[in-house]
Parts: structure tokens; sequence; C-alpha cells
């Protein structure tokens, strides 16, 4: 049957065989990713990671209140005493979208439950919007190996899991919409139309920025393609409006929210889009004008602005908008940061050259055959326009260059390969399948059968290999709260059963001292107000708790006091190796808890690590262990240090050798020290060869009376 013949009419349309192949393929792409990213979901049906625990809070807030009280919001659970001004703040659009879709769909279901399935859904969706942002560019095949290259992408993936209720998935869902509906747009020759797409792609790229502050980056690609149009489009008038009416509509929409705000107008963003447009009209303009040389004279014209813009740069740099270290950053990936509150966060580091081969493995090799591929600009039926062949390659390489920067940037340059790699295989399908004579059919059909397979082989190897490394592996994971962001791969209910001690055993008017990481979780499941959480809104409050927690257990006590904390929270993870001869369990810790941040703590408090650790920058010195609060509040001690790898023993550290510590707890419930342990996790019995996610609750000595 010809893939063209129709199956059935309906109306106007008619369902032809192909049009029941694309569906194929997409509910495929659509599934896979779903089922690739409900993974975590074996170890419990939980929130995963930090933040979503208090995106799912602000959308209960907008159900149970609405959304004018939202936009009303100081959330006196954050950053006691002060308090935080949710909308201005967070990803606005995230909680709006998410508690809109909860009263179209949710009903009358558990609205925890549906933000935990958001991120997969939403996730999975976004395949769908790259089939059509790389048909447009491309054409069907192209998109469709889209599709299936983005449902099965390691950096999506990973930050788009079930539970994974942050910013980056709605933020990429509207910001690949809004490159589909530009494009089409632009090639659209239907006036309502071309303005009816051109509107509603700004506004969703307002929506995008609305929801994730990373997707600020489409305003490169984009900024730099409209530059470009000129050069490639003759229809001057049609240009000199559809492109102003698309980013007016993008900054009316940014700036109707309070983050970004009026101040996009004025920053990298804002800046970026307008000086492209006014960049075109001023191209546009030379072009009109312009008798012959046209292509020269607007090169010399960009050129001219390019050295103006640079200048003025250089000379007026004071008199610019600033931006914050992250977007500068992102643009000159060479900067460093001072600030070690940044580089404590793991999103934070700089991507490896392993990492990215990793991700991205086979499609960075067709990447670069697509690149090839349509710059040859073959003149058969299947090449791309210039001006297609233009933004591919644009978004290809600036999405590359930003994604060195952070490797939360992955996501970017994930897109880049996608949809290079995706264009490259298309052509080279179409191009291989063209070549035919007649007097070699048994010939051809054993090369293209051989090709085929070769072309499956390649695609499918990186998704088995290496078996710890790929997307399925990489992705079965707990959710963060089940392991504690711990090095093991585990589900237990410490926490879970920590913040419900909490909640239930503590007065509701409580204060929770803890490290930052920790923070939405004591709001959301505990229903306590907390000194600091993960929106680290305060570094000054931030740095106190580190200082605290390095000094010495009266003057940490009295700076609790001072911060008016009732108890605070510590987290210990490791394992336990066997029972020594005095029937003491013995234990190794550094598993990923607060005995594993440690290290972090002193670079944000500003003390020098060796006065705490010893040269291995890991194990803790005497003196941190006897006169800090930390060292006093981990109830462990060090025994004796081993070399693992042929088990000699001593009882100094030496280099090599890791501690082996014993339970000691220095500050018991019955004690009169500063600090009383009121609370123990399970897993702090944990048996022979157990994991530990061990959770400490402390109650603040309120009689306590200092030495000194």
């Amino acid at each position: 049957m010809n893939s063209n013949s129709s199956l059935f009419s309906i109306g106007n349309f008619n369902l032809k065989l192909n049009h029941l192949l694309i569906i194929g393929i997409l509910s495929i792409a659509f599934s896979t990713s779903f089922l690739i990213r409900s993974q975590p979901a074996d170890y419990g049906w939980e929130l995963n990671e930090f933040d979503p625990f208090f995106n799912y809070r602000a959308t209960q807030y907008i159900v149970d209140n609405g959304i004018d009280a939202y936009f009303q919001w100081n959330d006196e659970l954050s950053w006691y005493p002060h308090g935080r001004d949710v909308s201005q703040s967070s990803q606005i659009m995230l909680h709006l979208t998410a508690a809109t879709t909860y009263w179209i769909f949710g009903s009358g279901g558990s609205l925890y439950d549906f933000t935990i399935l958001f991120p997969v859904i939403v996730g999975s969706l976004t395949g769908i919007a790259i089939f059509a942002l790389v048909r447009v560019i491309g054409g069907t095949t192209a998109g469709l190996f889209a599709a299936l290259f983005f449902s099965v992408s390691i950096p999506i993936i990973i930050r788009g899991q079930i539970g994974w209720f942050k910013s980056e998935p709605l933020g990429l869902f509207f910001g690949i919409i809004t490159l589909y509906l530009f494009l089409s747009g632009l090639q659209s020759n239907n006036f309502k139309i071309a303005a009816s797409k051109l509107i509603l792609s700004g506004i969703l790229l307002g929506f995008s920025f609305a929801s994730w502050g990373g997707t600020q980056f489409f305003v490169i690609p984009i900024g730099l393609f409209i530059m470009t149009l000129p050069f490639f489009r003759n229809d001057n008038k049609f240009l000199f409006w559809s492109v102003p009416l698309f980013v007016i509509s993008v900054l009316i929409t940014a700036i109707s929210f309070e983050r970004p705000g009026i101040q996009f107008l004025t920053n990298i963003g804002g800046m970026g889009l307008i000086i492209a447009t006014s960049i075109l009209l001023i191209l546009l303009t030379v072009k009109t004008l312009s008798n012959k040389n046209v292509t020269r004279n607007m090169l010399f014209c960009l050129l001219a602005i390019c050295l103006i813009s640079t200048s003025i740069f250089f000379l007026g740099s004071e008199f610019l908008p600033s931006a914050s270290f992250r977007y500068l950053n992102a643009i000159n990936p060479f900067l460093t940061t001072t600030d070690p509150l940044v580089d404590s966060v793991s999103e934070h580091a700089t991507t490896t050259i392993s990492q990215s081969f990793l991700f991205h493995s086979i499609l960075m090799i067709f990447a670069g055959i697509g690149i090839w591929l349509i710059l040859k600009n073959s003149k058969t039926k299947y090449s791309i326009k210039n001006e297609m062949v233009a933004f591919s390659l644009i978004i290809g390489l600036t999405g590359v260059y930003i994604s060195s920067t952070f490797v939360r940037l992955e996501v970017f340059a994930s897109l880049s390969v996608i949809i290079l790699s995706s264009l490259g295989l298309s052509i080279i399908i179409k191009e291989f399948f063209l070549n035919k004579k007649e007097t070699k059919k048994l010939k051809n059909s054993l090369i293209k059968f051989s090709f085929v397979f070769g072309m499956i082989i390649l695609l499918i190897v990186p998704l088995v290999f290496p078996i710890q490394g790929n997307v399925f592996s990489i992705s079965d994971n707990p959710p963060t709260i089940m392991n504690g962001g711990s090095i093991f791969q585990i589900s237990t209910t410490d926490w879970l059963d920590s913040m419900e001690w909490i909640k239930n055993n503590t007065s509701e008017d409580a204060v929770i001292g803890a490290w930052w990481d920790y923070g939405y979780w004591i709001q959301t499941k505990a229903d306590r107000a907390s000194l600091a959480d993960n929106s680290t809104l305060s570094t000054a409050i931030i740095k106190k708790i580190a200082e605290l927690l390095l000094n010495s257990p009266e003057q940490g006590w009295q700076i609790l006091r001072q911060m008016e904390s009732d108890y605070f929270v510590i987290f210990v993870a490791g394992q336990r190796l066997a029972v020594d001869d005095n029937d003491r369990a013995l234990y190794l810790l550094h598993g990923g808890g607060d005995e594993s941040k440690k290290q972090w703590f002193m670079r944000i408090a500003e003390e020098p690590l060796a006065k705490y650790l010893h040269s291995d920058g890991v194990s803790g010195t005497d003196y941190f262990w006897n006169e800090t609060l930390l060292g006093k509040m981990i109830p462990f001690t060090p025994l004796a240090y081993v070399n693992l790898q042929n088990n000699q023993q001593s009882p100094i550290y030496q280099p090599g050798f890791s501690p082996i510590y014993v339970k000691d707890i220095k500050f018991p419930i019955d004690g009169d020290g500063p600090l009383r342990l009121v609370y123990s996790s399970p897993s702090f019995d944990v048996g022979k060869g157990g994991k530990l996610i061990g959770v400490f609750v402390y109650e603040i000595n309120q009689n306590y009376v200092p030495l000194n």
C-alpha cells in the first residue's frame, strides 16, 4: 500500500498511512520517555530533590487560597524570622500552570500526587513539541528522529523525572513550543496566521522565562537568528513588522510577572532581544535603500554596529545593565567564581569532557555529520532552506557553548545535538534511499538492509552501554528524600519519619535550624519554620549557620539562641561494617551527609581547612571532633584509621587511611549540655552491613549556662 494512500476521510482531512506511522513513532517516543522518567517511583511515591517540595507548597497555597492571595503571600516558614515574598522570588509560571492544570485535570485527586506526575507528563509532551520544531526546520523524518532522541536524552531525562517538580521541564516545554511557533510564523504566507503564531510564541517565551530563568538561553539563538534574516529573506515588509511584533509580545509578557519583571527590559535577556531587533531594522533599511552591492552594504553596516557596540561596552561598562554571576558565567564559561556557596551546589559544577561524551555519545558524531551535510546544501528536493540552515547552526553551536558552563545547562547541549543529529540522519537516509537502480535491485536491497541494521546498532548501543552509565541506570535512582541525597541507592523512611516526628512532637511555632539543603523538607513535610532553605536568598544567614557549626558548642549555642532556633537537625550518612572485640559497632562514614559537606561549611564560613581537616581534605582533625559544635553533634567518634586496600590499621591518621567510627552521643537527651539529642532516625540502629541514613534532631537547651 502506498504511504500516501488515504485510509479514510473526516471532512477535508484525509487520514493516510504515513499519518499512522507518524502517530505510532510519536507514541513510542512519548511512552519511552514516560517510562524512563518514572523509574524512581519504584523506590517510593515522593517528590524528588529539594525545590519540588517548596513548589508543591506554593501550588497548594494557590489551590487553597486563590491566585490573588498568592501574589500577596509572605511565607513565614521560610528564612525565619524574615519570611519570603514568594511571588518576587519564585518560578511563578510553574506554580500557576500546575494549579490551573490541577483545577482542570485533577479530578479531585491529591495535589501531591498530581505534582509528582506533572514533570513526567510535561517532559514527555516536550518530545512532541521538539518533533514539531525540527519538522519545521528539516522535515518530518528529522522531526521523528528528534522526538525519539529526546525521549532517551540523559541530561533531559534526569532533569525531568517523576517527582522532579522543578522549573526545567515546564521551561523547556514553553521554550521549544516558542521556537516552533516563531519559525512557523516566519514561514507562513497568511498574514493572520503569521501574526497569531508570532504573538503566541512571544507570550510563551515570556512564560518560559517566568518558569525557569535558564531559558533566557533562547534569547541568544533567537537574537542571532533575527540579525541574519535580512541576508536570507527578501520580504522586507514582512520582517519589518513580524519580528518587532514577536519581540514586543515577549517583553510585555515578561514584565507582567514580578520575575523576571520590569528589570527584564534592561537586563541581558531583554536588551539582547531589543538590540537584535534594532539591528534587523537597520539592516532592512540599508537593504531597502541600496541599489547594488546589497549584501556588502549590510555586512559593512553590521561590522560598524559591532565595532560601535564593542566600544560602548568597554568605555561605558559601568552604565550597562548588570547580571548575576550565573548569567555572566553562561556567556563566558572561562569565568571562575570565588563564592564557595555557588561552588558547593552540585548542579553548578563545570561539565567535563567525559560527561559530555556520556551524555551525547554517538549523537555527537551524527551532529557533526549533520553540520557538514546542511552546509553542503545539496540541491536536491531534500535540501533545507538557507534561513533554517542558519537557525540550526546557531542554536547548535550556542547550545554546546553555553552548556560548557554548568552541568545543569547540558539540557541545551542536548537540544543542539538532537537537532543537528536528526537533520544529519534524515539527510543521510533520504539521499541513501534516493540512489537506486532497477538493474541492481538485489544488491541495493542488501546494501540498504546492512545500512539500516548498522544505523540501528549504532543508535541502540549507547542505550545499553556502559551498563552503569546508560539512560536507564542513571535515571534509576530513589527520590532524594528516600536516601537523603546520599551516595547509597536505597530507599528508607528516615527523613520522612524524622519530619513526621518534628511535626507531631514540637510546638507549631517551633523554629528548626539545619543546613540550607533541608529547609524545604522541614517547611513542607514538618510544617515548621526554618532558618534557611534551598532558595539561598540570604548568603549572610547561610554563612552564619556555617560559622555556628564550626564554633565551640558554647558559641554555637549562643548564635542559635540569637537566631531564635528551638531545634537543630543534622544528617549523617554511612555504613555499619562489623562489631569489634568490645562488642562495639564499627562504621564508615562519608556517605553524603553533613559529615561529607563539612569542608563546604568551612569554605563558606571562610575558615582554614587545615584547622579542621587532615591532608586528605575529608577526615576531621581532633580539633574538629573535640572543639566544634558540629563535631560534637555528630554522634560518632573516630576509633582508628584503616587502609581499606590492605587492612592496615593505625591509631592516628595517616595519608591513605580512612577513619573508622563508633557511636558516641555527646549531647544525650538527659544531659545538661547546650543541646540535647531528642530524636534519631531508625537507621541509626542499623544492623551489620546496613546503610546509615541518620537524621538527628537536637533540642536547644534554653536553660544551659555557658562555661565562660
